[in-house]
């Protein structure tokens, strides 16, 4: 399989979760400095990929401001971030994207050569997906639209896991150094991100 340009590659802010955490609600639309959480994610990603979109679930209205389209899960019950990349993945085949990178809304800085490292480590692994510290961040992956039939079986069988479906695939590893994925679950990991902007 061909690594994708950055042309082919459909980007997906994946921001479907319930943010138990944080009391709920929309986290990416917390504040970091003057942009919210969602709009630190889109700056960075954006120039990486031939297109944007935000996969959430509810009323897309609310989202009208940030200029993407939203795409939502097509799977009922909140199963989890792989109902995202099959929602992105069924999005991307009917633009003609050969591929889909997802990112977390809830990760203000994710790498600036996210994709492009992602797709150097494809081949022969259809899959790729970042690693950190020593910690797979199985959000943060390339996905090939190919496999959205059998991600599809997958989310109707039962799967909720993102590895336990990748896993078999087969899937190649890109490392970033340590803390490139600050995710922000706590008051505290907002705190934290807060810092970061202002240091």
């Amino acid at each position: 399989m061909a690594r994708p340009e950055r042309e082919q590659i459909l980007g997906v802010i994946l921001a479907g979760g319930l943010a138990r955490r944080m009391g709920g609600g929309d986290k990416g639309r917390l504040r970091l400095g003057p942009r919210s959480l969602i709009e630190h994610v889109r700056l960075r990603t954006a120039p990486q990929v031939g297109r944007l979109v935000l996969n959430a679930n509810g009323d897309p209205a609310r989202f009208a401001d940030l200029g993407l389209p939203v795409v939502a899960d097509g799977v009922p019950g909140y199963p989890g971030p792989l109902a995202g990349i099959l929602a992105g993945m069924d999005r991307a085949a009917g633009a003609g994207f050969s591929h889909v990178l997802t990112v977390a809304a809830d990760t203000p800085f994710p790498p600036e050569t996210l994709a492009a490292d992602l797709a150097a480590a494809l081949d022969p692994a259809p899959i790729a997906i970042a690693v950190s510290g020593g910690r797979r961040q199985p959000v943060f992956g390339l996905w090939p639209v190919a496999l959205r039939e059998d991600l599809r079986r997958a989310l109707v069988a039962g799967v909720s896991k993102v590895m336990q479906w990748a896993g078999p695939q087969g899937v190649a590893e890109a490392a970033f150094p340590e803390g490139s994925f600050l995710n922000v679950n706590t008051p505290d990991d907002l705190e934290q991100a807060r810092r970061q902007v202002e240091g």
